[in-house]
């Protein structure tokens, strides 16, 4: 008997077992180089850059097919430890990526979801930061920026005002990686309060500001995806669980409702990577103790898991010529829910629109050529692990390489400065101000 067990064991994937601790840089990354060996059907480690140290930017990813996008798979993300003292993230994203592949196989759900998404998970974006805290505190540490002293969540361009800052190789590494793949959903995780904050995080009059809020033409989408997350985390879902902080009704708010925030990353995301990206702020202290981490996990696991299932919602596929050819660069976006950089289908001709259940009418538009317009009806029970299906088929032919060619993406400029009263928009009320000023390290 103690022979067979031996040799059961040895047939297991083994990894060493990952305690609820606070992992530095080399005990992250020999986790997951662990993991990348063990489960290296499902997994695919790399760096997609190196911080101002040289520290490597690692990102497990986590599929059926985890080393190349599959046309109909979606792409979805999790970004933690942006700001290095805010370490909750950082820890959870660990512990998922170790439930995720043990999972896989054995819970019919976990394997069904990693079999039909593809999840990338980056458990710190600024391990300068991480490794910089040498006094770990509740509201602020030395750690917070990265080596050069730069906050990376205002180090983005910003779609309402010039942010003139010099991007930092952590701040381009995403940016870069953004390009490369074809992201639909995403969060990043964060520390200092308790809530789900889906954009804008900066505004104009044209999105709302005046009314002290900056909606996005998806608000409804957002909201779902901030309510889904919230709502199965039992102290997140109170509103009111940090002392002296703000209450968020639900666990929920606007990011302009609560501070305007210029060169975030989430707008980035949904402006110039047409990602959803919510902000997950995880912990009234930023840097708790470790005995705390297992009670953390326990708040968090069903949201997180709940989560990534949103990126299935709405519709997708692909736009193809009259023979059959894929069509890159085709803006394929709902009728009244345009957006100021264009959704377009990337170069397998696909295109993925986050929408709850509803009749819409689908705006597909080739340069030079005259709109299409379709109804689409997405049901209200959505299909197990999969957005409704919708490819489209347009009588064109014979200018395929005039549109690879093409060049869509949207400058990185203000492009809302170009709307009626941007300068009036964009002055925060004194409300506002005083917010800001109170919540300036939340972020």
């Amino acid at each position: 008997m103690d022979f067979a067990c031996l040799w059961l064991g040895l047939l297991l994937p083994l990894v060493a077992a990952l305690d609820f601790s606070y992992h530095h840089q080399e005990g992250m990354e020999a986790f997951l180089k662990s993991v990348a060996q063990s489960y290296s059907s499902i997994t695919y480690l790399h760096s997609i850059g190196k911080s101002v140290k040289g520290r490597n930017l690692w990102v497990l990813v986590v599929g059926r097919f985890p080393k190349e996008h599959r046309v109909g798979i979606p792409e979805f993300k999790y970004v933690a430890n942006m700001h290095g003292d805010e370490t909750v993230g950082r820890e959870l994203l660990l512990h998922l990526i170790d439930y995720l592949v043990t999972s896989h196989g054995n819970d019919t759900e976990i394997t069904n979801l990693i079999n039909s998404t593809r999840i990338h998970i980056m458990p710190s974006m600024n391990p300068d930061g991480f490794e910089a805290v040498k006094k770990p505190d509740c509201f602020y540490s030395n750690g917070r920026e990265n080596y050069n002293q730069y906050d990376l969540n205002r180090n983005f361009p910003d779609a309402f005002e010039y942010n003139n800052v010099s991007r930092q190789p952590e701040t381009l590494a995403v940016m870069q990686w953004l390009k490369t793949e074809t992201f639909v959903l995403s969060a990043n995780l964060h520390g200092g309060a308790l809530v789900a904050s889906y954009p804008f995080d900066n505004g104009v009059q044209a999105t709302g500001a005046l009314l002290s809020h900056s909606l996005t033409p998806d608000d409804d989408v957002f909201q779902h995806l901030a309510h889904t997350y919230a709502s199965r985390n039992p102290n997140m879902t109170k509103g009111d669980q940090c002392k002296n902080k703000v209450n968020f009704p639900n666990g929920v708010t606007n990011g302009y409702s609560w501070y305007p925030l210029q060169g975030g990353m989430q707008d980035y995301n949904y402006i110039w990577a047409q990602c959803f990206e919510i902000t997950l702020e995880l912990s009234c202290c930023k840097y708790p103790r470790e005995e705390k981490l297992p009670y953390f996990w326990n708040d968090n696991k069903a949201s997180l898991i709940e989560y990534i299932k949103q990126v299935h919602l709405g519709v997708k596929g692909q736009v193809f010529d009259q023979n059959g050819n894929p069509l890159p660069n085709v803006i394929v976006e709902v009728q009244d829910r345009k957006h100021i950089c264009p959704f377009r289908t990337n170069k397998f001709g696909e295109y993925y629109l986050l929408l709850l259940p509803g009749s819409y009418i689908i705006n597909i538009t080739v340069p030079g050529h005259d709109p299409y317009l379709t109804k689409v009806v997405i049901p209200e029970k959505s299909q197990n692990f999969s957005a409704l299906k919708k490819d489209f088929l347009l009588p064109i032919q014979g200018q395929v390489d005039s549109i690879l060619l093409s060049n869509p993406s949207c400058p990185m400029i203000p492009l809302y400065k170009t709307l009626p009263s941007h300068s009036a928009a964009t002055k925060p009320s004194l409300f506002l101000f005083l917010v800001t000023l109170l919540h300036t390290f939340f972020k």
